[in-house]
């Protein structure tokens, strides 16, 4: 953030004083916050902010096909871009149906500043026509929200919004604006900086704490780095990479942390917990030391508490003093910025001589993982006879499904790492992309983790593909998820982004159908998508290119022509609906307790530096 006094992107004195309405003083205050583009959708309580919007040189407005929409792709475009996303809205359903999108992004700490208009002042209370008290209805998923009943305070109130949405823990921040005060005329001003008592998140970690982070680190036989989603928010990944190839310490990541070291380095080991790999798990299992940056110790991570980590000190870093022992007991608390304190180890680290002291360790980790490798049939799936198993039998004996691991790495293969973003939606093919994606630069992988939200991934991928026009955007997704936004494939049709939807076609709701599968004894109920569309015609009647394969011959080709097209395209990929994602630990179970893993050795021969 600017330093107290300073604009936050340069001088905005061409409209500073003039006298405006309050429509245009908002508009004027998204410019001069350096806001470039908006995703929303007008209505009769936004009418006058649309009418402002018209003569605005500056800002592009994304018009989406639903609210969902608009609030997924700002979602989108501030998880590749690190900087808030923006949504306008009406009042009533408009404002309620960007709830699913304001939980997402709740939930995965994206910074987004949703702007709703609402009934004028004095019909608020009176059951007016698309009157709902939106801020009422968002408080648990927002990181703060106003009801604007002051035009004087408007510009003010934009002013912190940004402020709060990206700074500290970043989160959605709500503006409920009343109508009538769009046509109030106010005297433009908006403010260099803001001045919040009740507002001042931590950054800076505190220094003793730091020495005995270091100091446990020096007393350490086997560390583990356990990275979340926070390194990548707090722009921290060189001081994790600096740190990372000093110390020769292995890492681990969650969902969101995916990129946030290359998937290159040998020590990164890749996603952890419930669909992680077995290394990864026992290696977090193992640990006498572990370094959470950024991370929540999440259910999907730890597993059955009372086992995760056994034999650790903790130490963790994050911004949010209420994450700091919420799930996991910790030895050493450091609140602060993840950027700033992983510049401090590195400091420290070298000021105390620390030398990476941890091969033995890195021997039994990498045992562990030449023994227990994800699963990758290449292109042909083991699913080569109809098996019966999933309720929704193969059409004849001897078909031959396309592997959903192959076709990934196939798919990862052909991706220039430093030039492409990879979104997902949520399910089985969420889990095979984290698995078999491999990324190497952070905000290049983007996911719904926290709220886990069917039909995230188009519409994010829309936002990703607006603010990085260049790039080839990558959507994966599942026949359940994409059906819930398919609608935005007009958006981006109409405005020409470039997103190319991989969809995983199983005819289920897949992760529940696995479930169902491993745990409920084959009772398919009400997951087999027996009615699907054809999805070809469905995208050709959006006018995107698209096609279907289903033979593991021809999916090169048919991935080929999908990433060379111009303009969206989808290609239709079908998947045995018996495929199950794994390895897998069980809900409740303790995470090195897995199921359905990759063995090649002995693994009573791999625990050598194992379990007492």
């Amino acid at each position: 953030m600017p330093e107290k006094g300073m604009p936050k992107y340069g001088s905005h004195t061409e409209k500073e004083g003039k006298v405006m309405t309050g429509a245009q003083a908002l508009i004027a205050s998204l410019e001069a916050e350096g806001v470039e583009m908006i995703f929303g959708y007008p209505g009769g309580q936004a009418i006058k902010i649309y009418d402002a919007l018209y003569d605005s040189k500056i800002l592009k407005h994304v018009l989406t096909r639903h609210e969902q929409g608009a609030t997924h792709a700002a979602d989108g475009y501030a998880r590749a871009t690190g900087k808030p996303g923006v949504v306008i809205v009406t009042s009533g359903p408009g404002a309620t149906n960007t709830v699913t999108g304001i939980a997402t992004a709740y939930a995965d700490s994206i910074p987004m500043v949703v702007i709703t208009g609402q009934v004028p002042r004095r019909a608020i209370g009176t059951d007016a026509f698309q009157e709902v008290d939106i801020v009422g209805i968002t408080m648990p998923i927002v990181k703060h929200s106003y009801l604007l009943q002051d035009p004087e305070d408007l510009t003010r109130t934009v002013r912190e919004a940004f402020y709060i949405a990206s700074t500290g823990r970043p989160g959605p921040v709500l503006i409920d604006i009343p109508s009538d005060i769009f046509t109030a005329d106010i005297e433009f001003h908006y403010p260099d900086s803001t001045e919040m008592a009740s507002y001042r998140p931590t950054v800076k970690g505190n220094a003793k704490q730091v020495r005995q982070a270091v100091s446990l680190l020096k007393q350490a036989k086997k560390p583990l780095l356990y990275v979340g989603g926070g390194c990548i928010a707090a722009d921290a990944t060189q001081e994790l990479l600096e740190f990372v190839d000093m110390m020769q310490v292995p890492v681990v990541t969650t969902l969101m942390a995916k990129g946030a070291i290359p998937c290159s380095n040998p020590m990164n080991l890749g996603p952890v917990g419930m669909h992680g790999s077995m290394y990864a798990n026992y290696t977090m299992t193992e640990c006498d030391l572990l370094i959470a940056v950024g991370a929540r110790f999440s259910d999907r991570v730890t597993g059955k508490i009372d086992s995760f980590a056994p034999n650790a000190k903790v130490i963790h870093i994050d911004v949010d003093p209420a994450e700091i022992s919420k799930n996991r007991a910790v030895d050493v608390p450091i609140v602060g910025d993840a950027k700033g304190i992983m510049a401090n180890l590195v400091a420290e680290a070298k000021k105390q001589g620390l030398k990476p002291a941890y091969q033995e360790w890195l021997d039994t980790i990498f045992a562990w993982k030449e023994a227990h490798p994800f699963y990758n049939p290449g292109l042909t799936s083991e699913f080569d006879a109809g098996c019966g198993i999933c309720g929704n039998p193969c059409e004849k004996n001897g078909v031959r499904w396309i592997s959903p691991e192959g076709s990934l790495e196939l798919l990862s293969d052909m991706l220039d790492p430093m030039e492409s973003i990879v979104v997902t939606d949520v399910g089985q093919h969420q889990m095979w992309a984290a698995q078999h994606i491999h990324r190497e630069l952070s905000r290049t992988f983007l996911s719904s983790g926290g709220a886990g939200t069917m039909g995230f991934g188009l519409p994010a991928a829309m936002g990703a593909a607006a603010a990085f026009p260049e790039k080839t955007v990558v959507c994966i997704s599942g026949d359940g998820s994409f059906q819930m936004c398919a609608q935005e494939m007009a958006t981006c049709a109409i405005n020409g982004f470039n997103v190319k939807v991989l969809l995983m076609d199983n005819r289920t709701l897949g992760m529940v159908h696995q479930w169902q599968n491993l745990f409920y004894d084959n009772r398919f109920s009400n997951t087999i998508l027996d009615e699907n569309p054809d999805f070809v015609k469905l995208a050709e009647a959006y006018y995107w290119q698209a096609e279907g394969v289903r033979d593991p011959n021809e999916l090169e080709g048919a991935l080929k022509r999908l990433l060379a097209a111009e303009g969206p395209a989808l290609l239709d990929m079908r998947i045995c609906p018996a495929e199950n994602v794994f390895p897998m630990v069980a809900p409740g179970a303790a995470i090195d307790d897995i199921i359905g893993a990759v063995s090649v050795g002995d693994i009573s021969e791999m625990l050598t530096g194992g379990k007492e």
